[in-house]
């Protein structure tokens, strides 16, 4: 295997990854409570931009009360392999003007990709 392989399927899981944030923040997806808990690992666990931590339960059940609102603008969003299995993801998120620095690290699970722990971080103003 060269560095080039490596590149290139570091490229690839990056854009997969992505996605999965993406379809994370859209908001119908949100709504359906099946496809988000595929994606949240079982000891799931956020530290909200609130400041309150969240489990996957609390997460499913905080979507079905959630009001719409447009998902917002991500930038800057990189990777960086902790394992072959583990990834850090990292972040910006611009919503009403609000950045949020964000970070989530993703295992593969089962042949599936999961993520295991999510954090925001309001920038002030």
């Amino acid at each position: 295997m060269t560095c080039e392989d490596n590149e290139l399927r570091d490229a690839e899981l990056k854009t997969l990854l992505l996605t999965l944030e993406l379809q994370l923040m859209d908001p119908d997806f949100r709504k359906d409570r099946e496809r988000v808990s595929a994606l949240l690992a079982e000891d799931f666990c956020e530290f909200g931009s609130s400041g309150r931590v969240w489990s996957k339960a609390s997460i499913l059940d905080l979507l079905t009360m959630e009001p719409p609102q447009p998902a917002p603008a991500v930038e800057k969003f990189e990777i960086r392999r902790i394992t072959a299995e583990a990834v850090l993801a990292t972040y910006r998120t611009v919503r009403s003007q609000q950045a949020t620095l964000r970070s989530s690290v993703w295992m593969l699970r089962g042949g599936a990709w999961q993520v295991v722990f999510h954090q925001g971080t309001k920038v002030p103003d």
